[in-house]
């Protein structure tokens, strides 16, 4: 399984290994995602909305079921009656859970749909024709790397993680390998869960702790802002910056600013789910193989290049 990093910018076709249908009738896509329970997610819903509608309307040939679930048992649901009531060709998933979403998705490929998984990899490896992801490792790395050149003369840290998964333990060892030798110091570190009352409680914490923070990784916009609220209602002037992650328009926003406490952002765009809905409806329509693996790099949003990641219809 080859793998290619970039930027998104749009993708509509990838050479690598796969395959492709003729077609004679209408095919029928299916999209399940989960429903905007965060802003992220909120965002994924809009591009995932967004890209249904145009695709529709460029390849007339092309039917899409597009569903949102609440929950894991749900979106299992979503997709059995997709399967059973629109006979779907292939299936494009993020899935809500991994272990409890596995079986019906191997089941649905196991019929000979073509099966695209998006983000959150499956329990069981190989189930997928194609899995497009964000680079977790990269999102750290980068994340360091900004810190570590912000900060030359090192100095003291404190980490919000996410929820407890391998993607946020990607991401933290990403940064931790990039800030290492660098004289920053992380001197706290605790899971905000990716929810931005929980990055509050979290930060208030650390700020009754340490008398001295330098900056702040919040790893994601979600808790950078809970963390931004904590440090505003304690009146602290100590910490420098605040580096989130993934995009928030609000966040973007501010970074075109030129605000000094969100100088930059960290993309693991929502709309991954836009690029991994055209590369399948591409491999349907098309000669174009668009099996394998296809990870979207992680890129620094700083005030010069901010305006290219600011998407103010967006909702998140």
């Amino acid at each position: 399984m080859s793998y290619m990093k970039t930027a998104l910018m749009g993708c509509t076709m990838l050479a690598m290994s796969g395959a492709a249908w003729a077609q004679d009738e209408t095919t029928v896509i299916g999209v399940s995602i989960p429903a905007a329970t965060h802003g992220w997610a909120g965002g994924m819903n809009f591009h995932a909305q967004e890209t249904v509608e145009r695709l529709e309307e460029t390849y007339p040939e092309l039917d899409f079921v597009l569903t949102a679930a609440s929950d894991a048992g749900a979106q299992v649901n979503d997709i059995e009656d997709m399967v059973a009531t629109r006979g779907i060709d292939a299936l494009v998933v993020l899935p809500f859970e991994s272990d409890p979403l596995t079986p019906p998705i191997q089941s649905v490929a196991e019929s000979g749909t073509w099966v695209t998984v998006v983000d959150r990899g499956l329990s069981v490896e190989g189930i997928e024709d194609l899995y497009v992801a964000g680079d977790n490792p990269g999102f750290g790395r980068v994340a360091g790397e900004y810190m570590a050149e912000q900060m030359p003369d090192g100095g003291d840290i404190v980490v919000l993680r996410g929820i407890p998964t391998t993607i946020d333990n990607e991401r933290v060892a990403g940064f931790e390998e990039a800030i290492e030798g660098s004289g920053i110091n992380i001197i706290d570190m605790e899971h905000g869960n990716w929810n931005r009352d929980d990055s509050f409680n979290v930060m208030q914490d650390f700020l009754q702790k340490h008398d001295q923070i330098d900056a702040v990784w919040a790893s994601d916009d979600d808790m950078a802002v809970g963390v931004l609220a904590a440090i505003e209602a304690a009146g602290r002037e100590d910490i420098q910056f605040v580096l989130g992650g993934a995009g928030m328009k609000e966040m973007v926003q501010r970074v075109m600013e030129g605000d000094d406490m969100i100088p930059a952002d960290v993309t693991y765009p929502p709309a991954m789910i836009a690029t991994a809905i055209e590369m399948t409806a591409v491999g349907l329509v098309s000669n174009a193989p668009v099996s394998g693996t296809f990870t979207i790099g992680s890129v620094l949003i700083t005030e010069e290049n901010a305006e290219q990641y600011y998407y103010p219809d967006s909702p998140f």
